[in-house]
């Protein structure tokens, strides 16, 4: 699963808003995506992908949330 599909799954599983280090913790706990170099999906990524994908993720009161 890449980390977009990893990203929408949280999202729809939850159905709520949730904060990037949320987001994070959860792929990585349920092992949803894995990197190339077997580190752990960060914060820091989720959010790049949050700005790369406006129609799709919406960013409001420090939490993300789906646009669909």
């Amino acid at each position: 699963m890449t980390i977009e599909e990893a990203i929408l799954h949280c999202l729809a599983s939850q159905n709520r808003g949730m904060r990037t280090e949320q987001i994070a913790e959860m792929i990585n706990r349920q092992r949803l995506n894995i990197r190339k170099d077997g580190q752990p999906v960060t914060s820091n990524q989720v959010y790049a992908v949050i700005c790369r994908y406006p129609e799709t993720f919406v960013k409001a009161e420090g939490r993300i949330l789906l646009m669909i």
